[in-house]
């Protein structure tokens, strides 16, 4: 069962990196087009399809196709596509409440950041996606609707009201915030630099704690990159202490029968360059008998299926014979 269940439409903020980005996704799928390579022509063509998908947007019927066809290029059996919680204008009070947004460096920053990726209609990423389904069953691939839900201690109910009266097939938690801090972002990754050894384990102590709580909420379908706060390879040292959170954290899983991914995002996208979980970390999820699927975290058609094969292959070396995948809220476990 070759899976991907942890897939982006986009994100901004919509910068001229994000266009040239957008501009590379879209050249990958029209590499063989017959215009003359570096013509003013082929710029043309390039620029009119740039333009059109800026206008129509990420839900678009021929956004999702580039999907489509890198799914059946891959062949993919199944693919979740997931947009974040924080793409959508009505979770805007939501995330106001528990981010940093105050006058300071990073409360600037991450309001400036929210502003630009808080863009879309929870309604209409729903609706595209419902409306895709049929289209990928055609062609023989099982599309799956998901969402990754932040989580923020003491906000469980207001999200799980706002996560009510959707039809997902699953639903991912995740942490992306410490203390309101957004610390996957790279405009505050100084805040790494100026920590000492003591402090960054401090921090990592801190967002180890939010994800046990998540987990241990019970609000979650699967729960997303569980080592994350290492995205820009700033590592604690003291292997005990990790170990130690390991071990919670497979603890916390297996007692909420929660499971979580192996995340290839990290590897290709950050300066980490390495999976989530860590090779240590997923080592002692599977020897507490974690569940796992398989996630590149794409966020353009063209990373789609990026490392999945060779995660679903590492799984399977681990002696794992199975991977779960969803059907509205439904747990399945399926034959690798």
């Amino acid at each position: 069962m070759t899976i991907d269940y942890h897939v982006h439409l986009e994100e901004g903020p919509y910068s001229f990196r994000w266009l040239e980005r957008t501009s590379q996704a879209l050249e990958f799928f029209h590499s063989d087009d017959e215009t003359e390579k570096g013509s003013k022509q082929q710029m043309t063509c390039h620029l009119q399809r740039l333009a059109q998908r800026v206008k129509n947007g990420c839900y678009s019927e021929e956004w999702l196709d580039l999907y489509l066809e890198q799914a059946k290029q891959l062949g993919l059996r199944e693919v979740g596509i997931v947009d974040h919680l924080y793409r959508f204008q009505e979770t805007r009070a939501y995330f106001e409440r528990y981010m940093r947004l105050d006058d300071s460096e990073i409360g600037q920053v991450q309001r400036y950041w929210l502003d630009r990726v808080m863009t879309e209609n929870i309604d209409a990423f729903v609706a595209s996606i419902q409306q895709a389904k049929e289209k990928w069953r055609q062609h023989g691939i099982t599309l799956r609707l998901g969402i990754e839900a932040d989580y923020f201690v003491g906000g469980e109910e207001e999200l799980t009201a706002l996560l009510a009266g959707y039809p997902w097939d699953y639903v991912i938690g995740s942490v992306h915030f410490v203390d309101g801090w957004g610390f996957d972002n790279p405009q505050t990754q100084y805040l790494f630099e100026q920590m000492d050894q003591l402090s960054l384990q401090q921090n990592y102590e801190r967002f180890f704690k939010v994800v046990e709580k998540m987990i241990l909420s019970n609000m979650f379908d699967f729960v997303a990159h569980l080592d994350n706060f290492k995205v820009f390879n700033y590592q604690v040292e003291d292997r005990a202490f990790l170990e130690a959170w390991y071990k919670r954290i497979a603890k916390a899983l297996t007692s909420t029968e929660t499971a979580t991914e192996i995340n290839a995002g990290l590897y290709y996208r950050y300066p980490v360059q390495e999976m989530c979980p860590s090779p240590r970390f997923l080592q002692t999820l599977l020897e507490h008998g974690v569940a796992f699927t398989v996630s590149s975290d794409a966020h353009f058609p063209d990373d789609l299926g990026k490392f999945t094969s060779a995660n679903t292959e590492l799984l399977k070396s681990h002696g794992v014979q199975a991977v779960v995948s969803f059907e509205q809220r439904v747990k399945k476990m399926s034959t690798l």
